[in-house]
């Protein structure tokens, strides 16, 4: 079945992708979070906790270690108080991206690897893939 294999192969290629995060020395829940905060923020403390799947004092706690590690800053909203908006720091934007090259490096050797007609199935399948990814 496609749907078995697919979803197996997405989940053991981001879970060995995800070995490399160790060295960004913060857990998958704060990188996810911080990936939301610098590709899609700023972004209120509500729409993190949408994106993430995780209920409001979730996202609560886990942003709070974040900004105590000064990854992320939080503000009010000017027009309505009760609206927390979360944006990545400097130092937050460059932990991600570091995270992310890693990942990268390691899936670009992997692809390297392979022989050329393999490497234009995986071309044409990307985009069908991202396509899956983005229906809702």
């Amino acid at each position: 079945m496609i749907a078995d294999r697919l979803h197996s192969a997405a989940i053991h290629l981001l879970r060995r992708l995800r070995k490399e995060d160790g060295r960004a020395g913060i857990s998958a829940a704060r990188l996810s979070a911080l990936s939301v905060a610098v590709f899609a923020g700023p972004v209120t403390m509500g729409q993190l906790a949408a994106a993430e799947h995780v209920a409001a004092p979730t996202m609560t706690r886990l942003i709070a270690g974040m900004e105590r590690e000064g990854l992320v800053e939080r503000d009010r909203d000017f027009e309505d108080g009760r609206v927390v908006w979360i944006r990545a720091t400097a130092k937050g934007t460059r932990i991600l991206c570091a995270a992310r090259d890693r990942r990268l490096a390691t899936l670009t050797a992997d692809l390297d690897a392979l022989d050329p007609a393999d490497l234009r199935l995986l071309a044409a399948a990307a985009g069908v893939i991202e396509r899956l990814g983005s229906e809702s």
